[in-house]
């Protein structure tokens, strides 16, 4: 029996792995389905391109998230990069954020955004819904040209009953100056938004990060365990291959309305509430390799009209020159859908291939590889019953020593970093209680027990 078991190899389960040793804990077992790390922080090689699971990338602003990448990883290890993000509407480019920017658009829809902004609906003091809050903030225009379209593409539900609790840091706001000043000149205005500045890595993809971290695990991974049941009374996990593992704790990192179904709870207790009402969208990841330089000097595009399936694009071989073979290039892009068939999917994807080549200019025989990648747990839907419910919902599984963390086991929308320091946090409330030090639980040999007691007193 572990004292703790680890479900899910992401960066979630790693980081809580991580700083449990980091604490001195090594009674614990971490499990993954996949026989690799990473989750969907994790790379692909094909045709010796690198394709992530959409586009990931890596912000900073924790001190403690900037001193852990700089011991663990090597700020020497990354790309510093300035963001050059777009938004594609009325066959212009606008510069991120649209709030800011409306040169070059025509003059009715800038005088319809002005117009919205000064007459925006301020009245509403706690705005219920995401539409209510862009009237609120941005007022009609905005709302009509940009915000409400590309929303209802990226969540693919009713914005109606969708809270504006998510926006945070991740919606820019804006002033009538700025939009002024955006409307009367071309050149973007400084820098706005948690992603104006973000590091990625130099080889290996956005996974390389992660598995430099799980490279610091002295307790080995298990791979090809795919949870199938969680007894909840009796404290096991049970898996597909048939193995099943005692715990004293349990930390998941699962999707949260995945392992409620899997959870076996006692006979006063039910989830199938939680079950019928934890909603997430799905997303088409369509991956495409170019055998042409420099198709793109973009980072990424924003597309909210509807003539467009996909609500992004992003070209990833300008994150980093090894993401592609030499004289080479690479490109993404996001499809979001609830309930599509297989056909369907096959049929939006094709015509979003066809659309990305007029819009890049590229043809047929330039298109050197492709990779799909379809991702069941894309972006959390914050509905109310989430706003209501969601709290004490975790709250009850930690009453039974299930803690669930990260991004879908936590169940919202977050960066990399926060996935991190919640399994630093998770880590620092398990180990309030005294901690088996390493030779305690763990069969090693003299040489490497050595080693790691000098890396652990320097």
């Amino acid at each position: 029996m572990a004292r703790i078991v680890i479900l899910g190899g992401g960066l979630a389960g790693i980081s809580a792995a991580y700083h449990l040793e980091q604490k001195g804990f090594f009674d614990y077992q971490l499990f993954e389905k996949e026989n690799s790390i990473g989750g969907l922080c994790g790379s692909i090689q094909q045709d010796g391109f690198t394709f992530d699971y959409t586009g990931h990338l890596l912000h900073i602003n924790d001190p403690y998230f900037h001193d852990l990448i700089a011991r663990v990883v090597g700020f020497d290890q990354f790309n510093v990069i300035h963001r050059r993000s777009y938004i594609y509407s009325h066959q212009q480019y606008t510069p991120y954020p649209f709030q800011m920017h409306l040169h070059g658009l025509p003059t009715e829809v800038i005088a319809d955004c002005i117009a919205g902004y000064i007459k925006r609906a301020t009245h509403i003091r706690s705005p219920k819904t995401f539409v209510d809050w862009v009237h609120k903030q941005f007022g009609a225009g905005f709302a009509r040209h940009f915000f409400l379209p590309y929303q209802r593409k990226i969540f693919a539900h009713d914005l109606n009953k969708i809270t504006a609790s998510w926006t945070g840091r991740f919606v820019p706001q804006t002033s009538l100056e700025a939009i002024i000043e955006g409307t009367m000149y071309p050149a973007p205005a400084p820098s706005v938004g948690y992603n104006a500045q973000f590091f990625y890595p130099k080889q290996g993809g956005i996974v390389s990060w992660v598995a430099a971290l799980a490279r610091k695990l002295h307790q080995p991974i298990n791979y090809q365990h795919e949870v199938v049941a969680i007894d909840s009374k009796a404290r096991i996990v049970t898996f597909a291959n048939g193995h099943r593992q005692p715990y004293d704790k349990l930390v998941t990192t699962l999707p949260l309305d995945r392992m409620l179904a899997m959870l076996e709870t006692p006979s006063n207790r039910s989830f199938s509430a939680a079950q019928n009402n934890l909603m997430c969208n799905s997303v088409l990841n369509f991956n495409l390799g170019i055998n042409r330089p420099n198709v793109s000097d973009k980072h990424w595009i924003y597309f909210a009209e509807k003539e467009f399936p996909f609500y992004r694009i992003g070209f990833t071989s300008n994150f980093a020159t090894s993401m592609t073979p030499p004289g080479c290039s690479s490109l993404y892009g996001e499809i979001a859908y609830m309930n599509m068939s297989a056909a369907r999917k096959d049929a939006i994807v094709a015509r979003s291939i066809k659309q990305v080549q007029q819009l890049c200019a590229i043809d047929d025989h330039e298109i050197a590889t492709q990779k799909v990648l379809d991702i069941s747990h894309a972006y959390v839907i914050y509905n109310f019953w989430r706003e209501k419910h969601l709290t004490r919902l975790l709250q009850t599984l930690a009453q039974d020593n299930i803690h669930s963390i990260g991004r879908y086991g936590a169940w919202k929308y977050c960066s990399m970093q926060e996935t991190l320091l919640d399994g630093k946090q998770i880590a620092d409330i398990l180990c309030i209680q005294p901690a088996r030090r390493y030779y305690e639980t763990v069969t090693i040999n003299p040489l490497s027990y050595q080693e790691r007691i000098h890396e652990q007193q320097t």
